[in-house]
């Protein structure tokens, strides 16, 4: 039996490109997503669903692994790409207002600049970012500060979910709640 290959790309110059050269090996940091509401594509399936998600958040997860996180892996009063690999991207379905802030529905990328006491998050309309290395203030719509809580978990990998009223971010001991309205 013959086996048939297909080679996907784009001749250019000579030179072929490939989207994907061979199977890639598992991320380290992995990538997830989160709706508001909380299990919407699972209320879809299943005919639950009234409407449409109003926002999602897509991040990678990067883990402690007994590492120092806030103040040493993540610099105080730098710009982190709150996540790891690609900057973490929010898409909102509909209008919103964050931290009081009025956003209206679009697709955006999440930065986050802590410090001890609070986390400053910004909403960016420059998308498809890689990490924070290309980071431009000027491309930001808005930017809220939130408080930094002190917990009793010791979350092994950032975590992100929608609940009622809040995007909650959570990593090792610490957790902000980031207002959201529709």
């Amino acid at each position: 039996m013959k086996k048939l290959f297909f080679l996907v790309g784009f001749v250019l110059a000579g030179q072929c490109l490939m989207a994907q050269q061979k199977p890639t090996d598992l991320d380290k940091s992995p990538m997830d997503v989160s709706y508001f509401p909380a299990n919407y594509p699972i209320t879809k399936m299943r005919g639950q669903a009234n409407g449409d998600p109003l926002a999602r958040v897509i991040y990678s997860r990067p883990q402690k692994k007994g590492r120092e996180i806030f103040g040493e892996e993540v610099k105080y009063n730098d710009v982190w790409r709150l996540g790891a690999n690609e900057a973490t991207e929010l898409e909102l379905f509909k209008n919103a207002s964050i931290g009081g802030k009025k956003i209206p529905k679009g697709r955006y990328t999440l930065y986050c600049i802590p410090t001890e006491a609070k986390w400053t998050i910004v909403i960016n309309r420059d998308n498809y970012s890689w990490g924070s290395f290309t980071y431009k203030a000027d491309k930001d719509i808005a930017r809220v500060d939130v408080p930094v809580q002190k917990t009793a978990d010791n979350v092994e990998a950032l975590s992100m979910y929608f609940d009622a009223n809040s995007l909650i971010i959570q990593w090792e001991n610490l957790k902000v709640a980031v207002p959201f309205t529709f």
